[in-house]
């Protein structure tokens, strides 16, 4: 077994110790999911062993945008050590086997039930291996009729309800990152990380499980109460809050768009006074609260649009930061290349240094810079070598 958690947990913090160093992580991942979340803990210290089938995880061939390697593979692989097992061979599966006999979290993301076929499901695991954290990563978890229904992003949009309070009125829409995969990883990253702290007390691992529509169907919680207790689902109402007003998009005289937000009373009267310049408003009946400003919704964007078109974004950003009202520009991908605010971070590809979006925390073990995604069982014989005898078992 590999260094315990507990251990590294009772060292001082210094510039080199990250706070999952000693970790071992074993992946038996695809796609994005489960990738993002042990991309997450190697970019804490962790090891991190990518297992891949012997053409290599199906990511690699999404698009070919990052100097020919696959943008999402990129974003979600950097750190990792990759072996290419077919598991069908004996050997193959003998050897992962000793793998996750010293590791300390094993994480899986095929179809459900495989790796139970396999001998190598996340009860027996622990069963065999006490101390092993297990973390699956599914489609519609591990019961209900829809178990086995295959389950990608844009399907797990669809079907938790997300695509129907997206978007503007019309035509459905897909959310354009994936969502539902970011956040089934950031849940997988979660609950593995509870596991490891309760192993600090307990000295046993635990079995964590995440499903995409779980992870989706939470992110719905606030439509889903209104909905089942309010007797009205939120409409889709594109750059406009369905319940806050004025809270939307409005066009400026040079084309661009900017996002305002009206939270209260008081910023309210700052909006009318100082951006619109109509301080009357502030008196008007159809304004008196946010309720009356959500009733007549098509007249008072009406006036506020009238004011934006008149005048340039720079023009409007003065006037709103002089009234402090949230605001926001509606930017391209452009813009967000160039925007002041972006941290980002370089990692090799290939022979290219790449710049990437920072992670979003900020933490006083940030590196500053992330090694690379690994090629194809890069670390495939360093790998079968050191694994190559039973070694000692949890």
């Amino acid at each position: 077994m590999s260094a315990p958690i507990d251990a590294s947990m009772s060292e001082p913090m210094n510039e080199v110790q990250l706070p999952l160093a000693g970790v071992l992580v074993v992946a038996l991942e695809q796609a994005v999911a489960a990738p993002y979340c042990s991309s997450r803990l190697a970019d804490a210290g962790a090891r991190v062993i990518k297992i891949e089938r012997p053409e290599g995880d199906f990511a690699r061939g999404y698009d070919t945008a990052v100097h020919g390697e696959s943008s999402y593979f990129v974003w979600t692989n950097r750190g990792k050590e990759s072996i290419a097992l077919d598991l069908k061979r004996a050997d193959d599966l003998a050897l992962l086997e000793r793998m996750l006999a010293r590791a300390d979290v094993f994480i899986q993301n095929l179809a459900p039930g495989a790796t139970e076929r396999m001998g190598i499901g996340s009860a027996a695991l622990r069963g065999r291996h006490p101390r092993l954290v297990t973390c699956d990563i599914s489609g519609y978890g591990d019961r209900g009729p829809l178990v086995k229904l295959k389950a990608y992003d844009l399907l797990v949009q669809a079907e938790s309800g997300l695509v129907s309070v997206s978007g503007a009125p019309g035509e459905w829409g897909r959310i354009g990152v994936s969502l539902c995969d970011i956040n089934a990883g950031l849940n997988a990253i979660i609950g593995i990380q509870q596991a490891l702290l309760a192993r600090v007390r307990s000295g046993r691992g635990s079995g964590v499980k995440v499903s995409l529509f779980d992870s989706a169907a939470e992110l719905m919680a606030v439509p889903y109460l209104q909905a089942r207790y309010g007797g009205r689902a939120p409409e889709r109402v594109g750059l406009r809050h369905p319940t806050i007003a004025p809270y939307g998009a409005f066009a400026c005289a040079d084309g661009h768009d900017i996002v305002i937000s009206i939270q209260n009373e008081r910023e309210w009267a700052d909006f009318v006074g100082l951006v619109l310049r109509e301080p009357a408003l502030a008196q008007d009946p159809r304004c008196a609260t946010n309720a009356a400003r959500v009733q007549h919704r098509a007249w008072l964007d009406g006036k506020v649009q009238a004011v934006f078109a008149a005048h340039t974004r720079a023009e409007m950003i003065g006037r709103l930061a002089s009234a402090q009202t949230a605001y926001g520009s509606v930017n391209s991908l452009a813009e967000l290349i160039d925007h002041p605010q972006l941290r980002t971070c370089r990692m090799p590809v290939g022979a290219q240094q790449v710049e990437v979006p920072a992670i979003p925390w900020v933490s006083e073990w940030e590196r500053g810079t992330y090694p690379s995604a690994p090629r194809v069982d890069e670390h495939g014989a360093a790998i079968r070598a050191e694994f190559e005898s039973p070694g000692i078992v949890a």
